[in-house]
């Protein structure tokens, strides 16, 4: 009906043809996102349906009868990079919106899943956020910066800091915010009396090669942990596409934009989808098939 009312309007020359078009367009991609089903109220299943709009189809399928289940898109690493890509020179995003956004996405699916009250020190929730020098560790820093604003206690450990005047700016509003920068990594039994979790925010999905100085002394002190680590986008040292079984194992795992093919691998307990900004076309041209997030959110737990 809408199609036919643009196109009317199109005939009368109050909306020109194109405009009539391109309306009828984003119509359809909007009724492709209504149509999915929405799972459990903050936990959505990884495998998600499509409900069918209609009363019927040719095919004969009646009212609310389910079309074959559809599994979130597992991305490696090229088409992950041309996300991104696309969605800084197609949309005009900028590094360091998407980064906020992460990085808030994060803050609140870890907020959500250790809550301050039920920390073993909830009376001084301190944490420690440890930092690399690309974008997953601005994700990180800005992850600090959140968390400080929930009421926990971050520090942060970033051995390499990036001379960008993106990630300066991230380090002075954490500074000013009274969080402390450690010129060190403890050793990991004081980690474990010092702190409630670690977030890694070391590597993301463009990490490639081996570990070098000074990250290939961390990861081996992370892995010695008790305490809950909680990794962003990619657990650091893993193989975007195929794990690593002798690596780091976290306990929580956020995906960004869509979950990596590493994921398929996370044996934790806690696997979110963070980042709340894929335009519905370019979902549709990657056939990324993101399930629902619940009302506001800016996050969803996933099930395997």
């Amino acid at each position: 009906m809408l199609r036919t009312a643009l196109f009317r309007l199109s005939q009368s020359g109050i909306i020109c043809r194109t405009a009539a078009i391109d309306a009828s367009r984003r119509h359809s991609t909007r009724l492709t996102v209504i149509e999915r089903h929405l799972g459990k109220q903050g936990c959505v299943s990884i495998q998600h349906t499509r409900s069918m709009a209609t009363t019927g189809d040719s095919k004969g399928k009646g009212a609310g009868e389910e079309s074959p289940k559809q599994e979130v898109k597992f991305l490696g690493q090229e088409e992950a990079q041309k996300i991104d890509q696309e969605l800084f020179n197609e949309y005009n995003y900028s590094v360091d919106q998407l980064m906020e956004l992460a990085g808030l996405s994060c803050a609140t699916a870890i907020a959500k899943t250790y809550p301050v009250s039920t920390l073993k020190n909830s009376d001084d929730p301190t944490v420690l956020i440890c930092c690399g020098p690309g974008n997953n560790g601005g994700d990180g820093l800005v992850c600090a910066r959140h968390l400080k604003l929930f009421g926990y206690f971050p520090s942060v450990y970033y051995p390499k800091r990036s001379e960008k005047q993106l990630f300066k700016n991230l380090t002075t509003q954490c500074e000013l915010m009274d969080i402390p920068f450690l010129n060190h990594l403890p050793s990991p039994q004081l980690i474990d009396q010092a702190y409630s979790f670690v977030v890694d925010a070391i590597f993301g999905f463009s990490f490639k090669g081996e570990l070098r100085p000074p990250f290939k002394e961390v990861i081996p002190t992370l892995k010695e942990l008790s305490i809950p680590i909680c990794s962003i986008d990619v657990p650091s040292g893993w193989h975007v596409e195929n794990g690593d079984p002798n690596g780091l194992q976290p306990e929580m795992l956020i995906s960004l934009t869509a979950p990596k093919k590493c994921a398929k691998l996370f044996k934790g307990k806690y696997h979110f989808l963070g980042g709340r900004f894929v335009p519905a076309d370019l979902e549709k041209k990657y056939e990324l098939s993101l399930p629902q997030y619940p009302g506001t959110d800016c996050i969803l737990q996933l099930k395997h």
